[in-house]
């Protein structure tokens, strides 16, 4: 993440996301598929590392290291082999971002659900982290879905009403307000809303 300095001396928190330009793979049709989507491959790898059907399909395109879909409303105006690059953005548009969080490993109940935790003294001793009563008399088991302590993180996360506050086509850079989803060097999809 770093700032930048908008007109009127407004300072804005940005994170900069390097997005390499993605080719259109293949098109999903409603006749043929059931449903409209565009699917876009994006990075570089070996050949040996993919599979035939694969290697058949984009024999034309390249190989790619990540492949993914995305819906669509329409068609119109994507065809296959077509890249897909930074400069679709502009300035000002709302976009949402998704990624896979960074992980936290084996967190308690007050990191990782935010529980106050118990009173410090009074009698209380050893107990000032732990998550209190987990459930009533009856009936006689932990319910589905009580908050206790477990593995935090490296879930898939989507943080919407972000602004796109620059475009760098030279160097496929994208500048988004505010704090993304996931560590650095991971895969973000990033869509215009």
């Amino acid at each position: 993440m770093t700032q930048v300095f908008q007109d009127g001396g407004n300072v804005v928190p940005v994170t900069v996301i390097k997005a390499e330009p993605n080719t259109i793979t293949a098109l999903k049709t409603a006749d043929k598929d059931g449903y409209l989507a565009v699917q876009l491959g994006a990075g570089k790898r070996a050949a040996k590392n993919i599979a035939k059907p694969q290697r058949e399909q984009w024999k034309d395109l390249g190989t790619f290291m990540r492949v993914r879909e995305f819906r669509v409303d329409s068609l119109d105006g994507y065809e296959r082999g077509k890249k897909i690059a930074v400069d679709t953005f502009q300035i000002g548009d709302t976009v949402q971002v998704s990624a896979i969080s960074k992980g936290k490993g084996y967190a308690g109940v007050v990191k990782r659900h935010h529980f106050a935790g118990g009173p410090a003294s009074h009698g209380h001793k050893d107990n000032l982290r732990a998550p209190g009563s987990i459930g009533a008399t009856f009936p006689q088991h932990v319910m589905k879905g009580t908050r206790m302590a477990g593995r935090m993180g490296n879930e898939r996360v989507t943080v919407t009403g972000l602004k796109v506050i620059a475009v760098k086509p030279e160097n496929n850079e994208i500048l988004i307000s505010g704090a993304v989803p996931g560590a650095i060097n991971s895969l973000v999809m990033i869509v215009a809303k």
